[in-house]
């Protein structure tokens, strides 16, 4: 059962003795052309403002770079993750468990790494450009599938502005570096559209392929298969489409278990891949953890800006995902965040990526977004500029200022 509006519910019945009307014969190749160049048009403004902000962005972090005399492709392409997942995709995985801390490539899940192999074949230099490339263009795809969220939901101009938000968020620029940001949250944009418009089977095989590409996979397989178990128990539905709904909802967390079953085969016991993120230090805890590091960081008299500012997104993360529930968000969304934000806070890993990891809540920008959908121009206009310029200065400053990884 699609999620809002749709002209088989919102338009009225026919009447009782009207003819039958035979179905439309299957679209040709130029009518498909058509329609999807259509639907790329009408995302246009999504995908232009995502552009402006980030282009910005970008240019203010490589005018910095070249300030300070760094080098911007190896802080891009190379740096931190970026080198994980290229030494996984020229190498492989590691074969055994050993005993040192965040050092077993294994916590890294498989589908980046397995694409910039693919694509070293046409692009075999320079080190990075094909995991680059993968996440520029996955971002555009993200952007793509947020607007389609958001124009679902409430309308074209609340999608322009969810996608311009997502792109102004004060790590954004992980959006247009080596990581697997933006090739998750683009899989779970439009695995989330596609629960939202009924179309289970798609939903399930992107929240697989989510589930092979971050830890997090897990939230997104859990919301699709949720939903989809909840849709079949609460409507009767027809044979076929129940069949669907169902395959949906058993696809989803194929991704994320079957890499993890796969570490624990290759490792020779069944919690192979827990024992990886002990030694990464990413047990749960519940938040108390996440809880101490935040009051450690109050108590102190100058905290390190980096990590207030993490302390802030994590804060306003609760603070949204709180508006979200009252807006009555599709449940599908709420499911997703929610246990993506228990995910992230319940962790007692390492505190400083914890806004990164939440790059993918999208929906909890869906207030804002709707907000500024109400507002004046000058107001709308006002609020994306300063959002846009905050982003462009905690980008270089994450890069450059910041002695650490993003």
């Amino acid at each position: 059962m699609p999620y809002g509006p749709t002209p088989e519910t919102s338009a009225a019945p026919a009447p009782a003795a009207a003819p039958r009307i035979p179905p439309p014969p299957r679209a040709t190749r130029g009518a498909r052309g058509a329609r999807n160049l259509s639907t790329l048009r009408h995302a246009s403004p999504a995908l232009l403002a995502y552009a402006a902000v980030r282009l910005l962005g970008a240019g203010v972090f490589a005018l910095w770079a070249r300030n300070e005399r760094r080098d911007v492709w190896h802080l891009l392409a190379e740096s931190w993750d970026c080198d994980w997942y290229l030494k996984i995709a020229d190498q492989g995985y590691a074969d055994t468990l050993g005993t040192q801390i965040d050092a077993n490539n294994l916590a890294f899940f498989p589908l980046h790494p397995l694409l910039i192999r693919a694509g070293s074949v046409l692009v075999p230099e320079p080190r990075g450009a094909v995991g680059l490339a993968i996440a520029v263009t996955c971002s555009f795809l993200a952007a793509w599938g947020i607007f389609a969220v958001g124009d679902h939901l409430y309308g074209r101009k609340a999608g322009v502005l969810l996608a311009a938000l997502w792109g102004s968020l004060p790590v954004a620029l992980v959006q247009w570096m080596g990581y697997t940001e933006s090739l998750f949250t683009a899989l779970t944009a439009w695995s989330l559209y596609a629960v939202l418009t009924g179309r289970w089977i798609w939903a399930g095989t992107l929240a697989a392929l989510a589930g092979l590409t971050r830890p997090t996979g897990v939230a997104l397989a859990a919301a699709v298969s949720l939903t989809a178990l909840l849709a079949l128990w609460r409507r009767g539905r027809g044979r076929r489409v129940a069949v669907r709904v169902l395959a949906g909802a058993v696809l989803a967390p194929l991704g994320w278990l079957s890499y993890v079953v796969w570490v624990g085969f290759r490792l020779g016991r069944w919690d192979g891949y827990f024992a990886v993120q002990k030694l990464w230090r990413n047990d749960w805890d519940g938040g108390v953890g996440t809880l101490r590091t935040v009051l450690d960081l109050l108590s102190v008299e100058r905290p390190q800006l980096f990590l207030m500012m993490v302390t802030a997104t994590l804060l306003g993360s609760v603070a949204l995902f709180v508006l979200s529930a009252a807006d009555r968000q599709p449940l599908p969304l709420l499911l997703f965040t929610g246990l993506l934000l228990l995910i992230v806070l319940g962790s007692k890993g390492v505190y400083f990526p914890r806004s990164r990891f939440l790059l993918p809540a999208f929906p909890l920008l869906l207030p804002l977004a709707t907000a500024l959908a109400r507002a004046r121009t000058h107001v709308t206009v006002t609020v994306l500029l300063t959002a846009a310029l905050t982003s462009a200065a905690f980008g270089g400053h994450m890069l450059l200022a910041w002695n650490g990884p993003p």
